[in-house]
């Protein structure tokens, strides 16, 4: 009988676990913050779609390409990948300033995507609650070279661990603003469009969210924002409470959202594949 494909990371990845994790969509709303600090990367964004008509359609999309990656078969993985580079290829971008027109799959841009994305998933995870080990954090940091392989990066020129990942965003940090489009997707979310049923929930559920996501920002991205956020103890505090809070709903329940890529994945390689952030805690003595 044919062995079923674990897919590019597999069960027994920090990934794995970590991706299954409530809070990774309050990550996801902080990498939306963070990759819009780099003028050249969320002009791509702005310019080539039309994020506001159809931002939940695009965060959908996201979230799918990351459920598909992490807990698809090598096949399904490698499509999505392809899909996404293609897509890319054929996009640019213009500085309003000079007039340069450049591509958007530019590699310096594709970095910053993917280190600002990868930052806000394991910064947001540990902060709430999440335990990982710094070598289980630098695991998962170099397991995402494969994804940086995905949307056309050379691995090898990827951070492969968290002082990497430091000295990369060091690096960057002079090249980063908040420009017209930073505002501009700021304001989205911290407002997105919504029928006008839903707009207390979204006074009530989604600006937390959203404040929640910004607050956990490194202290210079407040500053270029020029929005200030709570004392980093409180911040940390919030993250903590509303992980508990939404890690108390089982698993099972948040899994059968749609696209249900977990539960296809334990279906392909049986129940002892289910994600739990206990597995992770195993690992510990042999990777420390």
């Amino acid at each position: 009988m044919r062995e079923a494909d674990p897919g590019l990371f597999g069960p027994d990845s920090v990934t794995w676990q970590m991706h299954a994790d409530p809070m990774m969509w309050i990550a996801g709303v902080r990498a939306l913050y963070f990759q819009a600090l780099h003028p050249r990367a969320v002009r791509g964004v702005i310019q080539n779609s039309d994020f506001r008509r159809d931002a939940w359609g695009r965060l959908m999309r996201t979230a799918s390409f990351v459920g598909t990656t992490t807990y698809g078969t090598t096949e399904a993985a490698e499509k999505a990948g392809a899909r996404v580079r293609t897509i890319h290829r054929h996009l640019t971008a213009t500085d309003p300033d000079t007039g340069e027109r450049y591509s958007v799959d530019e590699p310096d841009l594709l970095l910053w995507v993917h280190c600002a994305e990868i930052d806000s998933y394991l910064h947001v995870a540990r902060r709430s609650g999440f335990r990982l080990t710094a070598a289980q954090a630098d695991r998962y940091v170099a397991e995402h070279r494969t994804s940086a392989r995905l949307v056309g990066l050379e691995p090898a020129e990827v951070p492969g661990n968290q002082a990497e990942l430091a000295a990369y965003f060091e690096k960057v940090r002079p090249e980063l603003a908040a420009g017209p489009e930073a505002r501009e997707v700021d304001d989205f979310l911290q407002r997105p469009p919504t029928p006008a049923l839903l707009v207390p929930a979204r006074a009530a559920l989604w600006r937390r969210v959203a404040n929640l996501a910004y607050a956990s920002l490194p202290s210079y991205a407040h500053d270029l924002y020029g929005r200030p956020a709570p004392a980093p103890a409180v911040v940390t505090r919030r993250l903590r409470a509303t992980g508990t809070a939404l890690r108390c709903v089982p698993a099972r329940v948040r899994w059968q959202l749609p696209p249900k890529h977990i539960l296809r994945a334990m279906a392909r390689l049986g129940p002892g594949t289910r994600p739990a952030p206990y597995k992770v805690g195993r690992w510990a003595a042999i990777l420390d």
